[in-house]
């Protein structure tokens, strides 16, 4: 298993959560969403200019700008 920076993965590319590396108010938001060490997630695609990207995370489609899924790291299959 491979472990990417969420925001170097493919479209449609899936892989599980390992860590989220930034703290304060940023952190926090991102794991209020759902995206915390553990969780499914798939690449669903991404913006014309590569941001955001939009993914697939327990039933519901997300999108995240690039600066904060750089923070975001997943094992992928």
């Amino acid at each position: 298993m491979a472990r990417l920076n969420m925001r170097n993965m493919n479209d449609n590319q899936s892989g599980t959560i390992s860590a989220v590396r930034v703290g304060g108010e940023l952190g926090r938001r991102i794991r209020d969403m759902g995206l915390v060490p553990g969780t499914e997630i798939r690449v669903q695609g991404r913006a014309p200019l590569y941001d955001p990207v939009a993914l697939r995370v327990r039933g519901c489609t997300l999108t995240l700008r690039n600066n904060e899924a750089e923070h975001i790291e997943v094992d992928v299959i």
